[in-house]
């Protein structure tokens, strides 16, 4: 399972129960993806 953090997005590379479970583990933290992609620090990107 890989999460790509782009500026414009979230890629994640995987199998198909990997994602769900992550996206899951991601939803409890965040409301939007856009809320996701925001808390990255710019020089991460």
């Amino acid at each position: 399972m890989k999460v790509y953090r782009l500026d414009r997005g979230i890629v994640l590379v995987g199998k198909a129960w990997e994602i769900r479970e992550k996206l899951k583990q991601y939803e409890r933290e965040f409301k939007l993806v856009k809320d996701w992609v925001n808390s990255i620090p710019s020089s991460k990107l």
